[in-house]
């Protein structure tokens, strides 16, 4: 499908703002009509209807791949991957099981930026552990909570709440810091080179269309991950689910040493809860998920699950 579908192409060296323009020309699709398109192109492979799919969804992936700019790398090819994510989505999507495109397709999208940004900085710089990998993927989110974005060293007990809340290592945190400093990308910048009329990043992040369109596929998405997660937690016992629920779904979570105090164990036993809880956990999704047909491939998405 993809080397039939021709779509607007942002080069590395191309006017950004030109090519928003170009993708919020494309409608926004009803219900109905994205149901009739997906059945046309899953029962005649209807090229013209998988095109419509396809770029009613752009500003759905350029959102998502600007969430990513603060990678080091050029958005033009995050939004590239993303538009790849986007075709792969409305190739597997089934209108039949009842969920709205966008949702099933923010999963596919993230999946193929992520993956392109693991191959870019290369598993010697990021490592390959599950951890090392959420850990990537979610420091500049939580330096954010605590207010530590724009600093270069982390202070020890910003360095210790990260690690907690990741259950790594501090040496991790830091050592991942670093590798990491220096590649975030100021909203002040202009949006094309030459700087010349196309306004900054922080003027598009706010355009109120696009914000509308990624809502509504973010409450999609939550709808079905808390029904999925919700079903899933009844594979669990009464210390799992309390230990879950303290650590990954509160705000603010509750700290290994308060679960530790409540259950009258030690800090590394309720870390060890937590981690084989979430793992049973994590399973149960990702078969429900599978029987769906909601994930891209067999490990899932790993913003199925709250980190």
């Amino acid at each position: 499908m993809a080397a039939k579908i021709n779509l607007p192409v942002l080069s590395p060296d191309g006017n950004l703002s030109r090519y928003l323009d170009q993708i919020r020309a494309f409608p926004m699709l009803e219900q109905k009509q994205e149901y009739m398109l997906a059945k046309s192109w899953k029962e005649k492979g209807d090229i013209e209807a998988a095109h419509q799919l396809v770029t009613s969804h752009l500003r759905l992936v350029a959102k998502i791949a600007m969430g990513y700019r603060g990678y080091g790398l050029p958005v033009a090819d995050l939004i590239s991957e993303g538009n790849m994510g986007m075709m792969h989505a409305v190739k597997k999507f089934e209108p039949e099981k009842g969920f709205r495109l966008a949702t099933y397709a923010m999963w596919w999208i993230k999946a193929a930026i992520q993956e392109y940004i693991l191959r870019s900085w290369s598993l010697v710089k990021i490592g390959t552990t599950a951890g090392q990998k959420k850990l990537f993927f979610n420091l500049r989110r939580i330096k954010g909570q605590i207010q530590a974005i724009d600093e270069g060293d982390l202070k020890p007990e910003q360095v210790t709440h990260i690690a907690d809340q990741l259950n790594v290592t501090e040496a991790e945190v830091m050592s991942m810091n670093q590798r990491m400093a220096g590649n975030d990308r100021s909203l002040n910048v202009p949006l094309s080179r030459d700087g010349e009329g196309a306004g900054e990043w922080q003027d598009w992040l706010e355009d109120d269309g696009i914000d509308q369109e990624t809502s509504f596929a973010e409450h999609e998405e939550y709808s079905a991950r808390q029904s999925l997660m919700m079903d899933a937690m009844k594979d669990l016992n009464e210390r799992e689910q309390r230990i879950l629920q303290a650590r990954r779904l509160a705000e603010p979570p509750l700290t290994l040493e308060d679960l530790a105090t409540e259950f009258s164990v030690s800090r590394e036993r309720i870390r060890q809860i937590e981690v084989r809880a979430f793992e049973k956990l994590q399973k149960a999704v990702r078969d429900k998920a599978a029987e769906l047909k909601l994930l891209p491939d067999a490990d899932g998405d790993p913003a199925l699950l709250p980190h």
